[in-house]
């Protein structure tokens, strides 16, 4: 027996409440609760569905296992992975349509093919001659790999069990629906509980998973926002700024780290791994302009070189703009006053602009040096040394502080034919040769730039 009920869930974070309200009570989001009819069955006495109370396991007597680790063969996707995707996981490919998830997917289970696995590709969006047109151009036709054209759960799950896949990809979750539930296919219950069913299945029979979801720029779409706590891993599938290049981002990983990137370009024939980072973010032809440099940031275990640029000019209104693009927006403010109070520079009566170029998002502090130098080489229109990289965080006091994994950083930098990277002194000092070591932040900026003060002799301009 099911009673109908109706419940608002918050598009944005999945939250639930009895009655609607103009901002979610969890998130705090506006304008995100969506009216739905779910059904309601009562459960059963023991509190599961088969009737079978789960017993407790004493901790030490529970086997440790490692697990297997899958690797698909494309270098950038096994690193965002961990190192290869773990056997029996469950991951969540998230991204805006149009992005190249699906080309992803298919590239993918051609490789997971080529090793002994048996592949379900699940698609809801297209029909199976329009994955086989992509599979074609992407040179990913393999006899592993089975189609599914199918928007039921019902229908999906028994094809999991006829097929006897290893690996399933769901194409995409906001398509499928299951007859359980009377609400539309896309809205939150539906895909929380299609998420919730497959993942019980997938744990059960060890079945590696790939469920992708559309997040819309709006986020008015039921994507993967609500559904990161029940898979394994989250992979966000970013536009690179442009129209070829696609990063990739682990945002959420039981089992590897969350601060890999992966880089990939989209071509004629699919996607391409992009092995040299730093030759994707980095243009030589710019070194040695005002307003730029380049620093040496760390993604995970890599380290790569990023340009960035900062721009000033006498302001045209009331308040002065501050604007940022990738870099956190709090921290340009901050690094600003470093430089009036510290330094002596007056940018009061300055419009500042500072981008990274490449499309890329930095939260490594060690670029906090290079946002310093670009907009004191703006203001003073003096450009940084050439062959010089810098890296270190700037603090309050205008001092630099040491930033990790300073030999990998230099390692890089000298690799690619710089011949200085320069950053706190401690770090400097510790590493030796082709480094500069400078204990604050005026200090660098009389030995980087080419000229500290005016040609009178007075502050900074």
């Amino acid at each position: 027996m099911a009673k109908k009920k109706t419940i608002f869930f918050c598009s944005e974070c999945g939250g639930e409440s009895s009655g609607w309200s103009g901002r979610c009570p969890h998130c705090g989001t506006w304008n995100t609760m969506v009216e739905e009819t779910i059904e309601s069955r009562f459960s059963s006495p023991s509190g599961s569905r088969s009737g079978k109370a789960a017993s407790p396991v004493p901790l030490d007597g529970i086997p440790l296992s490692t697990g297997e680790r899958i690797t698909c063969g494309m270098e950038e996707f096994d690193r965002v992975m961990g190192g290869g995707i773990l056997r029996g996981s469950v991951n969540l490919v998230g991204g805006e349509p149009g992005i190249g998830k699906s080309t992803l997917m298919i590239q993918i289970s051609a490789r997971l093919a080529d090793r002994g696995e048996r592949v379900l590709y699940a698609t809801g969006e297209e029909s199976p001659g329009q994955v086989a047109g992509r599979a074609n151009r992407t040179g990913s036709v393999r006899k592993g790999v089975e189609v599914l054209a199918a928007t039921e759960l019902e229908t999906v799950l028994p094809g999991m069990k006829r097929t006897g896949c290893s690996v399933l990809v769901v194409d995409s979750i906001q398509t499928l629906f299951s007859v359980e539930l009377s609400s539309a296919p896309g809205s939150v219950s539906q895909v929380r509980h299609c998420t919730s069913r497959l993942v019980r299945v997938c744990k059960e029979q060890g079945i590696t998973a790939f469920i992708v979801g559309h997040v819309t720029k709006s986020g008015a779409m039921a994507g993967p926002k609500v559904l990161e706590h029940l898979v394994d891993s989250v992979i966000y599938f970013e536009d690179g700024g442009d129209r070829v290049y696609r990063l990739v981002r682990a945002v959420k990983n039981r089992f590897g780290s969350t601060n890999e990137l992966g880089v990939f370009e989209m071509t004629s024939t699919g996607l391409r791994s992009v092995s040299e980072v730093s030759g994707y973010f980095l243009r030589r032809e710019d070194a040695g302009r005002p307003g730029t440099v380049i620093t040496v940031v760390m993604e995970g275990t890599r380290p790569f070189l990023v340009e960035v640029q900062a721009l000033t000019s006498t302001t045209r209104y009331g308040y002065p703009q501050r604007s940022v693009n990738g870099l956190d927006q709090r921290r340009l403010p901050m690094l600003l006053a470093v430089l009036e109070k510290r330094c002596g520079m007056d940018l009061g009566n300055q419009d500042v602009y500072v981008n990274v170029a490449g499309g890329v998002n930095l939260a490594d502090r060690g670029a906090d040096m290079a946002v310093c130098l670009a907009v004191a080489s703006s203001r003073l229109d003096k450009p940084v040394r050439r062959g010089v990289v810098v890296c270190a965080e700037v603090g309050l006091g205008g001092e630099l502080r040491p930033v990790t994994r300073f030999d990998s950083r230099l390692k890089e930098v000298l690799g690619l034919g710089f011949e200085t990277l320069a950053g706190a002194a401690d770090d400097a000092g510790s590493v030796g040769g082709g480094t500069e070591g400078y204990g604050n932040l005026i200090d660098s900026m009389e030995g980087l730039l080419s000229g500290k003060k005016d040609e009178k002799g007075g502050d900074w301009l």
